[in-house]
């Protein structure tokens, strides 16, 4: 099997091998957490010598019979070999029953170097924040950014395939097809499916499936607005479906819990203010969105543009914010262990009123962080303009921030 490295996400891992925490991989399903575990197995077999290696993975059959954390140490009581250094990898961990009870009393004894995957964003705020606070560390797993899509499909740096990218998006497993036709949207259809039915439905007990799909096509479709709870209850209620704004918090709630969308929320730019009304939602896979509404170049390449802004800013490991300054908004405001960016993004700047709004909103920004005007086309005024960065978006997607 060839793995293909992602080091964006193992260079920040390998410093915490055989550190007394564990090490916790999170993500939507299938953005690789099971490869970047398998690298790390492989970068310890070739540094650590006679390593033993256990390995489960609860998606496959032949660990079926591991449902709780009994049957966990059950299994595992005569997989640890004296004299050796012991590795534990669980993948998909959430799965197992109060499986905390396990990494918790395991990680007392020293027994083994331990690291787990999860697809839900409740084992850290649940089960690992009441047992093991501060006892582990978490590595928030991405689909593929485009330097990392162009790298599995071995595609060169062009317009062309910047489309193909934003057309198809960033799941891995899409380097074993062939990006044209439908094809790749028949196996992103099913991994939303999965995904719907095992990490949202089934986990989070959703009883109203019909209107969580609704939501999701809604959510897909006004990418980049703001939203409110009540709004969307008003909006489904003119298309005669009555659900109260507390059942739709909820259900947003879930598809962020299972890492689908990204809730991000308002922030007062030179402020400490957070905004509790009012909030925009990002796809974690613009694919995946893709495949649940459908790809019209003509309609939804400005709202995928801006989709795709943001990811690159959290694959590089930023906090993002939507910014606002008084009247005025940013679309997204990112900070990294203090140090600030400031992002607009249009499809174009032809328009008096859009060259105005982008630059003159940044203009306002009274500190000399790094501001950028991001564009589908070339810069109009060059890379620099009064102070502001303009790129167009393949030169961004390619950009160490």
């Amino acid at each position: 099997m060839k793995l293909i490295e992602r080091p964006i996400y193992t260079e920040r891992i390998i410093p915490f091998i055989d550190k007394q925490v564990i090490k916790v991989l999170t993500g939507q399903r299938r953005v690789g957490k099971s490869y970047i575990m398998m690298q790390l197995i492989e970068h310890i077999k070739g540094n650590v010598d006679q390593a033993n290696i256990i390995y489960i993975n609860m998606e496959m059959e032949d660990f079926a019979m591991i449902t709780t954390h009994i049957e966990l140490n059950n299994y595992l009581k005569d997989k640890w070999i004296e004299d050796r250094p012991n590795y534990l990898f669980i993948d998909e961990v959430q799965e197992i029953d109060s499986f905390e009870r396990s990494l918790r009393s395991l990680l007392t004894k020293g027994t083994c170097d331990i690291y787990c995957t999860g697809s839900n964003a409740n084992m850290l705020s649940g089960e690992l924040a009441t047992h093991l606070s501060g006892r582990y560390v978490a590595f928030h797993i991405h689909s593929l950014s485009f330097r990392e899509f162009l790298n599995f499909h071995d595609l060169a740096n062009s317009f062309e395939n910047l489309l193909k990218f934003l057309k198809y998006g960033g799941m891995p497993f899409l380097a074993n097809l062939k990006l044209k036709d439908d094809s790749p949207f028949e196996y992103l259809r099913n991994v939303y499916s999965t995904i719907l039915l095992k990490d949202v439905v089934s986990r989070e007990k959703i009883r109203n499936v019909s209107f969580l799909e609704n939501l999701i096509k809604y959510l897909a479709d006004n990418i980049g607005s703001l939203f409110s709870a009540h709004n969307i209850s008003k909006y489904l209620k003119s298309q005669k479906v009555e659900i109260s704004p507390q059942l739709t918090i909820n259900y947003l709630k879930s598809l962020t819990n299972a890492y689908l969308i990204h809730k991000v929320v308002r922030s007062e730019i030179g402020g400490l203010k957070i905004f509790e009304i009012g909030e925009k939602y990002y796809f974690e896979d613009i694919g995946l969105r893709n495949s649940i509404i459908g790809f019209d170049q003509r309609v939804d390449l400005a709202k995928i543009i801006e989709n795709v802004v943001y990811l690159h800013l959290i694959q590089q490991g930023y906090t993002v914010f939507v910014g606002k300054l008084g009247t005025k908004e940013i679309d997204f405001t990112g900070d990294r262990n203090g140090t600030k960016i400031y992002v607009q993004v249009t499809l174009t700047l032809q328009l008096e009123k859009t060259i105005e709004r982008e630059f003159g909103n940044l203009r306002e920004i009274d500190d000399n962080y790094p501001k950028y005007v991001i564009t589908l086309n070339d810069p109009l005024f060059g890379d620099n303009h009064e102070g502001i960065l303009q790129k167009n978006l393949i030169d961004f997607l390619t950009l160490d921030l």
